[in-house]
């Protein structure tokens, strides 16, 4: 809150420290050697973005007291989204986020993939500078698409998904301020569906969800569903985002970076429908994991309720939009 009301850029500097410096406890697990390093990393991380954004804050606060530029709009601010981008995730300065996503645990992921990207993208929106943007767009959906070809983890298999959903979220920022916060709240939706899904079975790699001892035809369905739909494949709800920016671009008639854009995500939709492929078609009876899960009334609800919106969100979006 204090970063997004804030109309002072030191307040704003102020308001992610306290987010960065609350959110590093979380991650730490005394026993675990894989979250203290996940944690160590992303504390370095956030802290250089931190002053490199300090830094451009005091050089803008500078130059416009010299009257040597007149306002936060001018082409020097490409260090100010540097500093932002770094925060966010998003490509070229992307390296980061699939090590600390692999290091830390389901509940941490959903905090970092969501909440925490929150008021880095609403700053971002304010220091728009289209060649720059343009640049971030096309690596971030290179690097998300061709990243998780050959990932067998899931955690970072999601962690190149969002930096493809990044790179879409900037297109929306670029053109249009409201399209993004469409895209946001889908896509934290369908992130929060999945890890709940990959945290209450306790899954972590592709080859758990290949074993048929443990996983039968309806819990890969529910697994897969709404995995389709986070890689924007129609029908299903996850394709809708991405349709508001299509058109969006369309109207705008940028054709080139659409065209790119719908091409590099088909490889993350190829790398989504080959994983389904084979775990529905394929069976493993060896016995690697015991895990002994137990689906509650609530749970069942809970999923039947993810998997139902997954599959027919899209429909009742459109008939809500003929009916208004």
């Amino acid at each position: 809150m204090i970063r997004i009301c804030s109309s002072s850029w030191f307040r704003v500097w102020i308001g992610l420290e306290i987010n960065l410096l609350s959110f590093i406890p979380l991650t730490i697990k005394l026993n675990n050697l894989f979250s203290s390093e996940a944690s160590l990393k992303y504390f370095l991380t956030q802290a250089l973005a931190s002053r490199v954004l300090l830094f451009s804050i005091i050089l803008f606060s500078f130059l416009i007291e010299w009257k040597i530029i007149t306002n936060f709009n001018s082409k020097i601010n490409i260090i100010l989204a540097s500093s932002l981008i770094i925060k966010t995730g998003i490509a070229p300065f992307h390296f980061w986020f699939p090590i600390v996503i692999e290091g830390l645990n389901w509940i941490n992921n959903i905090i970092l993939m969501t909440w925490q990207k929150i008021a880095p993208v609403i700053i971002l929106s304010f220091c728009l500078n289209n060649y720059f943007f343009y640049f971030a767009i096309i690596i971030s959906v290179i690097f998300g698409s061709f990243g998780g070809l050959n990932q067998t983890s899931l955690r970072k298999l999601i962690a190149f998904s969002s930096i493809n959903h990044l790179g879409w979220m900037v297109a929306g920022i670029l053109n249009n301020q409201n399209i993004w916060k469409i895209y946001f709240i889908f896509y934290c939706f369908l992130s929060i569906s999945i890890i709940f899904l990959f945290n209450s079975l306790k899954i972590f790699n592709l080859n758990q969800i290949f074993s048929s001892f443990n996983f039968k035809f309806l819990i890969k369905t529910v697994i897969f569903i709404p995995l389709l739909s986070l890689g924007g494949l129609p029908p299903f709800l996850g394709f809708f985002p991405k349709w508001l920016v299509i058109d969006l671009l369309i109207n705008l008639n940028i054709f080139f970076l659409l065209i790119l854009m719908i091409n590099l995500t088909l490889i993350t939709l190829y790398f989504y429908l080959r994983i389904s492929y084979s775990a529905f078609l394929l069976n493993h009876n060896e016995i690697n994991w015991n895990f002994n899960y137990y689906f509650n009334r609530k749970k069942k609800i809970i999923f039947s309720f993810l998997l139902f919106l997954s599959i027919f969100g899209l429909l009742f979006i459109n008939f809500f939009f003929i009916f208004i």
